[in-house]
């Protein structure tokens, strides 16, 4: 199976890759600095270059957007959330998503018994999880989990279906060293909902342990 996993040199994202490696997969992961990885800054204008020419003549069978950022983590009501800040976000974790997306499409429609698209959601995306603060973050992850919830529709007669899933609070740089899960533990349960993900399920907004997340 052909994987494209962005954002996969550190957290979530690499314990995909590694995982899905040592499965015998083909993976192909994404990295905005190199890192050894395939170079994809998806805030810059020529940032999908190489990702474009790297799935040019072959099938994607799954597509992982998995980048993104939570930069308001601490922000101030009174004096904080500056707009480039909501610019940056929305820039890597919306747009940069549905760019990803598009560049990969005619691979994802060259994958045979049709592909997958899984987005890296959260569950602070959902109307239910709304205890105040995080506006940045918690307004991206809400219009990615709605992009996923709108490309699930428009792909399912090209026979690609478009998971959006909840990873845990995992122990990264962006949850942080308190966190209830670990990278690997979070990447084997996302794998598994990867794996079940059909036209039957498309549009999903699921958590890592297979729980059917509220919208």
């Amino acid at each position: 199976m052909r994987v494209v996993i962005t954002g996969a040199s550190r957290g979530v994202g690499r314990a995909l890759a590694e995982a899905y490696a040592a499965r015998g997969d083909d993976v192909t992961g994404t990295s905005r600095s190199g890192d050894g990885l395939l170079p994809l800054d998806v805030t810059a204008p020529d940032g999908f270059d190489a990702l474009e020419a790297a799935v040019s003549e072959t099938g994607v069978d799954l597509l992982v957007c998995n980048a993104g950022i939570y930069p308001d983590k601490g922000q101030s009501l009174e004096d904080g959330y500056p707009p480039e800040m909501w610019e940056e976000a929305f820039s890597v974790n919306v747009t940069g998503v549905f760019r990803t997306i598009r560049t990969t499409l005619p691979a994802l429609h060259r994958a045979e018994g049709g592909a997958r698209i899984a987005i890296i959601s959260s569950q602070m995306a959902s109307d239910t999880k709304a205890p105040g603060g995080s506006y940045i973050y918690r307004a991206s992850k809400a219009a990615v989990l709605n992009l996923g919830r709108n490309l699930a529709q428009d792909l399912k007669p090209a026979g690609i279906a478009v998971g959006i899933y909840h990873p845990g609070w995992v122990r990264t740089d962006m949850g942080g060293p308190s966190a209830a899960v670990s990278p690997e533990d979070s990447a084997a349960g996302l794998m598994a909902r990867f794996d079940a993900l059909s036209l039957d399920t498309t549009g999903c907004f699921e958590t890592f342990e297979g729980r059917p997340h509220p919208f």
